[in-house]
């Protein structure tokens, strides 16, 4: 006989072991013995199974799986009605799976929001494209935009490496 998965069940605990604990259920007078993960034995974290059950011990079991082979994966934690302060709260823009879906996209969500500008935040000018350098580049062609892109990212890049090796002199005196 096999247990319907999602059913939950009354059973006792017959074993306990460093991973988990074997539950027997009897339904329609034969016994199916059905394996509780550590992680299911409780909603909150479990370091000893033997802190949460004993041997001998009534449980109520949803049942999760039952493989090929007949081994019944159970949860106790499944089984109990969430307690008041464990439900979830809803999500205030649709949803957790923004990353797997694709990015954020929500009006609220500060992931998407630019932070308010203030004087200790500003870009330095050197790094800040003014709307005049937008509208020269609508009369030039592809290669030449590209070019001056070239021109101006090697010129930032070999300030920056000045600057780099100038702090590197000033640490080295300082030792």
């Amino acid at each position: 006989m096999q247990l319907e998965v999602g059913k939950i069940y009354e059973g006792k605990v017959t074993g306990i072991t460093k991973f988990g604990a074997f539950v027997d259920v009897v339904e329609d007078g034969k016994k199916v013995t059905g394996m509780v993960h550590i992680s299911e034995v409780a909603s909150t974290f479990v370091n000893e199974i033997k802190d949460h059950l004993q041997e001998g011990q009534t449980v109520k079991v949803k049942v999760l799986a039952v493989s090929e082979d007949g081994k019944t994966s159970m949860s106790i934690k499944k089984a109990q009605a969430p307690e008041p302060n464990q439900q979830r709260r809803p999500q205030r823009n649709g949803g957790g799976d923004n990353f797997r879906k694709g990015g954020f996209n929500g009006k609220n969500n500060a992931r998407t929001e630019r932070p308010k500008q203030n004087d200790s935040f500003r870009q330095p000018p050197e790094f800040t494209q003014t709307r005049s350098t937008l509208t020269e580049s609508g009369n030039q062609s592809f290669e030449d935009m590209l070019s001056k892109f070239k021109a101006s990212s090697d010129e930032k890049l070999s300030d920056m490496k000045k600057l780099k090796e100038g702090n590197r002199r000033s640490n080295s005196h300082r030792k």
